[in-house]
């Protein structure tokens, strides 16, 4: 068995990630979430999914990009912009 990083579960389903060149165990996605998703730099979410880079810091949706200054982020591209390129 092998015990989670996060929680300290000695679990015999535990599984190993590597992120940056380091081995990480966990007893669960929830641990391995906690532990390693980066923080949104404005709300402090975690981000889940692709989120949004930009000036060198992480935000989970533009809207949180937008309150911290970065202006060109969006969440969706207007249908109107898609109509046109076509």
């Amino acid at each position: 068995m092998a015990i989670c990083e996060q929680c300290g579960n000695d679990y015999h389903n535990a599984f190993v990630i590597t992120m940056n060149g380091k081995s990480h165990t966990f007893d669960s996605f929830e641990c391995a979430i906690g532990a390693l998703a980066p923080k949104c730099q404005q709300c402090s979410n975690r981000i889940i999914g692709h989120g949004i880079e930009a000036t060198g810091h992480m935000y989970c949706c533009a809207h949180c990009a937008h309150l911290d200054g970065v202006t060109d982020a969006v969440d969706h591209v207007r249908t109107a912009m898609v109509r046109a390129s076509r």
